[in-house]
């Protein structure tokens, strides 16, 4: 299918691969290649419970593993599989590149295994939003009646999709930067990068590198690079991009849409890209009330799986029928409950300050419970663009005051509750705050802005907290 190295398993028998991290990627692919026939062995920084136990399944498969050592390069080694998180600057790598060892992931690993028959790829990568819109996007193909499946860093092993007995039509595949960093021959059929802010950039070094890996999700698209009109980096990562004959540039928009893009006319989702006279006509895909929940971020994630979905060639109904069947995972901007005519919405998942700006620029009068690990972010664009919509904010978390610095400055006349607690019934404190600071109409919104690690084991946890309290709080009133 198209473009695109594809490694053979007898090419790997016999050869020395060293798989870099256990954990969710690299177990998988130390499995496969041994099924294969390399000579593998594992490298891992830790040297914990999990990872003896891990270590010890593959041992007994005559997998060598070795923990607490990932910096050394083992003698012999023709082949580096990492893991996505390992970071390009580490000791193994830089002796790697001394001897022209390749280095893949374990998403380059699955790309050259895959069959020649094998279901192209439909990518989506983004600062925010990839997991949303690659399972709408996977219900819409499914409502078209296609073989597929949401895959990649959302959790399903693209290993296990390309080497399982399933065959799939066409793939609907999330990818991270850390994993386009590791995949350079991977080409996909057509892509999208959804938004671009700063972040992980301890990882990639800069903002122009984090683009950069973001951009390679285009390298090589047959058929769309689709882009978001209202972030011209997306549009500049496509002109950058080395595509096939005939590729196309498409963006999407929340307004009304120009020709090669899909957009929103009066209520509806309409496609100017995929339609035989896209200058003088549009086809009408679905209503806005068809996307739950129907924010402005997510109506953009709607679009941009509605626009990979039509450049697969997928039906107008089928997009429809796809959103109307789409529900998305808890503690994304979730209704938890209505309190007194409060309403109390649960978007936990908001990590960074890019998502937390979409949160909140989806309701209009707002109690803001936000705060935890920053992971060197700054707050004063994000408050300065929301103020005029909060009603009130309770902080909570280690770099909470980060925060309330920031709305000193630009919010000064929005009450502020600073809880300094990080026990248990923290988030209940902080959920009675917001009650008490909230009024009929308005919107208590959980989407912190920053990760949950200061007090939770994750974002999920804390969503759950948020949600108990909440329920709480509506039992006693």
């Amino acid at each position: 299918m198209g473009s695109g190295k594809v490694t053979s398993s007898s090419e790997l028998d016999g050869k020395h691969v060293t798989v870099a991290g256990l954990g969710v990627s690299g177990v998988p692919a130390a499995r496969v290649l041994h099924g294969l026939g390399a000579h593998v062995t594992v490298v891992n920084d830790g040297d914990d419970e999990r990872a003896r136990a891990q270590a010890a399944e593959l041992e007994a498969l005559g997998v060598t593993v070795r923990l607490g050592d990932g910096a050394t390069l083992p003698e012999g080694t023709e082949l580096i599989v990492t893991a996505p998180g390992w970071q390009p600057d580490k000791p193994l790598f830089t002796a790697a590149a001394a001897a022209d060892v390749p280095v893949w992931g374990d998403v380059e690993l699955a790309w050259r295994l895959r069959g020649p028959d094998a279901a192209p790829w439909l990518a989506v990568t983004g600062t925010n939003g990839k997991t949303t819109t690659v399972q709408m996007l996977a219900s819409i193909l499914k409502a078209a009646g296609l073989r597929t499946a949401a895959v990649g860093n959302i959790g399903v092993s693209l290993l296990d999709a390309v080497l399982g007995e399933e065959t799939y039509d066409v793939l609907a595949v999330e990818l991270s930067s850390y994993q386009l960093h590791w995949a350079p021959s991977l080409r996909a059929h057509s892509a999208a990068v959804l938004n671009l802010a700063p972040d992980h950039l301890d990882w990639h070094g800069s903002m122009e590198a984090y683009a950069h890996d973001k951009g390679r999700v285009y390298e090589g698209n047959r058929i769309a690079c689709v882009y978001n009109v209202a972030d011209k980096a997306t549009e500049e990562l496509v002109r950058e991009a080395d595509v096939e004959e005939g590729c196309r540039a498409v963006g999407f928009t929340l307004g009304a849409p120009a020709p090669s893009q899909l957009g929103v006319v009066d209520g509806i989702l309409v496609d100017r890209a995929f339609v035989d006279n896209r200058h003088s006509s549009a086809q009408e895909l679905a209503e806005v009330t068809d996307v739950t929940p129907a924010a402005p971020h997510n109506i953009a994630n709607a679009l941009a799986a509605a626009a990979l979905a039509r450049a697969y060639g997928v039906p107008p109904k089928a997009v429809r029928d796809g959103l109307r069947a789409f529900t998305p995972d808890a503690h994304r901007i979730a209704h938890v409950a209505d309190v007194d005519g409060v309403a109390y919405v649960d978007d936990s998942k908001a990590t960074n300050t890019h998502a937390a700006e979409a949160s909140l620029a989806a309701y209009g009068s707002i109690v803001w419970i936000a705060g935890g690990l920053a992971k060197g972010a700054t707050f004063d664009e994000l408050v300065a663009k929301s103020a005029a919509r909060l009603r009130g904010a309770v902080l909570i978390g280690a770099d909470r005051a980060l925060i309330r610095e920031a709305l000193a400055r630009h919010a000064p006349e929005v009450p502020v509750v600073d809880l300094d607690r990080t026990d248990t019934g923290a988030m209940l404190a902080a959920v009675q705050e917001a009650r008490r600071l909230a009024v009929a109409g308005d919107t208590v919104l959980l989407a912190p802005a920053c990760a949950s690690m200061d007090m939770f084991t994750n974002y999920n946890k804390r969503g759950d907290a948020f949600a108990e309290a909440v329920r709480e709080l509506g039992a006693g009133a």
